[in-house]
């Protein structure tokens, strides 16, 4: 099953022709996983400062298909590919009106930010990511 969240393309997010900002949507990205994280009681801010985990982007694939503009609701659909020992690969689809307007391909690893070394994901994170697990098939 998905992680699902949705949020409207606001003003700031928009160049001067109503048309989404493309690196807008990066942070949208970061604020929709973070998001799917405190759905399973875990917060960033938990894992950064109290934990010190790092959760750095590794690898970034975007496509984009068809632009959105200012006040558009954007649907995003999370789906968690893989996870590995410390590596958790999701795949974004972002809709509009049931329209897909791009997806992205991305991996993140845990970290130490101590020594900015890969760490496993603790069992209580990997448990409530694999609640989001779709492997392809």
């Amino acid at each position: 099953m998905a992680y699902t969240h949705s949020t409207a393309l606001r003003f700031g997010d928009c160049d001067l022709t109503g048309i989404a900002y493309h690196p807008a949507y990066l942070s949208m990205l970061v604020d929709v996983n973070e998001a799917m994280f405190a759905s399973f009681g875990v917060t960033w801010k938990e894992l950064m400062f109290e934990r010190q985990m790092g959760l750095p982007t590794v690898t970034l694939n975007i496509e984009f298909k068809r632009p959105s503009t200012y006040g558009d609701i954007l649907d995003f659909a999370v789906h968690v590919r893989a996870i590995g020992r410390a590596s958790l690969d999701l795949e974004t689809v972002v809709s509009v009106r049931g329209d897909v307007i791009w997806t992205v391909k991305q991996r993140i690893v845990a970290t130490s930010t101590l020594d900015h070394k890969a760490r496993a994901w603790p069992d209580d994170v990997r448990a409530g990511l694999s609640r989001y697990l779709e492997p392809l098939s």
